[in-house]
């Protein structure tokens, strides 16, 4: 399980609560989930189902509906996709300790391929356009790399 090795790495699962790590799909449309993430920092955290995992990006002042307003997007490590249900309390002394709860999530369309979803290769490339379907979040929506550490994205609102 190569793809979610770095998300198994940074936890103990005898300590905490989340979900061990396991490569799957939803049905249909693919998945999307913002978690409100009170860790050492309040932040929120961004995640699209890509190949079978959750692609994820902590943004410090969480997702704007204003398309004026650029959000910087930290890249971090894949979660599973059960992920996309946890809501709890990771404990102290584990990675990402604090309180996690589920602030918005939905479905998304990708503008890339025909089937509506993005591949690992389209996150490689560095621009991601597509259409979220939440109850916060909805309309069109781009996520791009900046910078030379591959780590640094914004996330903006496009105009509709």
């Amino acid at each position: 399980m190569k793809k979610l090795a770095t998300y198994r790495q940074k936890r103990d699962f005898k300590s905490t609560p989340e979900p061990k790590p396991k490569v799957a799909s939803s049905r249909g449309r693919p998945i999307f989930v913002v978690q409100k993430h009170q860790a050492r920092a309040l932040h929120y955290d961004f995640r699209l189902e890509i190949e079978g995992v959750l692609k994820s990006w902590a943004v410090p002042k969480g997702p704007s509906n204003d398309p004026k307003i650029k959000r910087l997007a930290v890249m971090t490590e894949d979660h599973p996709m059960e992920y996309r249900k946890f809501e709890g309390h990771i404990p102290k002394g584990e990675y990402g300790a604090g309180k996690v709860e589920i602030w918005d999530g939905g479905t998304y369309v990708s503008f890339k391929n025909k089937d509506g979803k993005f591949l690992e290769k389209d996150v490689m490339q560095g621009q991601l356009e597509f259409e979220l379907f939440g109850k916060k979040l909805t309309g069109k929506w781009v996520l791009f790399k900046f910078g030379k550490q591959g780590k640094n994205w914004i996330l903006k609102k496009a105009k509709n």
